[in-house]
């Protein structure tokens, strides 16, 4: 079971990243969901290069809240640093997650941050 859940993951992530594709001007900001953390990048695909990333496992993070508030503040974590290299708008990549719970979180936390996709 656990196997097949990967399997069909895979699948869509592979659908997704067939059309996504990040740039200097406009990266792609990619999710990686596991059981205990989340982590989001900046990824340049053309050069492939990380322009900026956060996660919850980062020193001095807040582990107290929930897992969604956590994902929550990592995309508005993720927003401020991209304001920082002077991105606005970026290509949201789910990586085959669904859009929801700390994945739907993690986006509108990026949004509140500043950052539009």
């Amino acid at each position: 079971m656990a196997q097949d859940k990967q399997i069909r993951r895979k699948k869509i992530h592979y659908r997704i990243r067939k059309t996504v594709v990040g740039s200097a001007t406009r990266p792609r900001l990619s999710v990686y969901r596991s059981n205990k953390e989340i982590y989001a990048q900046l990824v340049d695909d053309l050069t492939g290069s990380t322009l900026a990333s956060a996660s919850t496992s980062e020193k001095g993070f807040d582990k107290t809240t929930t897992k969604v508030a956590q994902a929550e503040v990592v995309g508005k974590t993720i927003a401020q640093r991209a304001a920082v290299i002077g991105i606005e708008n970026v290509q949201f990549d789910r990586s085959g997650y669904l859009y929801h719970g700390r994945v739907k979180a993690l986006a509108e936390g990026a949004r509140e941050g500043g950052l539009k996709f």
